[in-house]
């Protein structure tokens, strides 16, 4: 089977009725969770998005609780699991902001972990990609903003 551009998938979409197009989503949210969630995000989250942000950071702080700790080992894998998880978010609000902001938080968990994260040399270079990354996404945005995240920043860089 081969896959509709955009454009074809636009154009054909345009035909639709209101009905039809609900039909549509409803059986596209069935297949992927992925879907659901994001359709979940347009919907309910997108319009009040500080509250779409205390969300996901209560979300970071029960997994961060749950993580094993017994090695790193299992904790890699756990925050490799919640780094996924706060990307695939990011992706669905596409705000730069939101993004710096989870980033953020991320990394002030991580830095707060119990066993140090710098004891391994795998998670202290995720921590240390993730400043770099950080860095590059606060050039873009607003200059009082680019500034209150530098200063928020200069924390994990010590």
């Amino acid at each position: 089977m081969k896959t509709a551009s955009l454009k074809q998938v636009k154009e054909e979409l345009s035909y639709k009725s209101d009905q039809e197009l609900v039909a549509l989503c409803l059986r596209l949210i069935r297949f992927k969770k992925d879907n659901k969630e994001l359709l979940s995000y347009l919907l309910f989250e997108m319009d009040d998005e500080d509250a779409y942000v205390k969300g996901i950071q209560s979300k970071m702080d029960t997994e961060f609780e749950a993580i094993n700790t017994d090695s790193y080992f299992y904790m890699r894998k756990s925050i490799r699991k919640i780094l996924r998880q706060v990307k695939k978010y990011i992706r669905y609000s596409q705000k730069k902001e939101t993004e710096v902001e989870l980033l953020i938080y991320f990394l002030e968990k991580l830095f707060n972990l119990k066993p140090s994260i710098f004891k391994s040399k795998t998670l202290t270079n995720l921590y240390h990609r993730n400043i770099i990354f950080i860095e590059k996404k606060i050039i873009s945005l607003h200059e009082d903003l680019q500034y209150d995240y530098q200063l928020e920043l200069e924390n994990f860089r010590k």
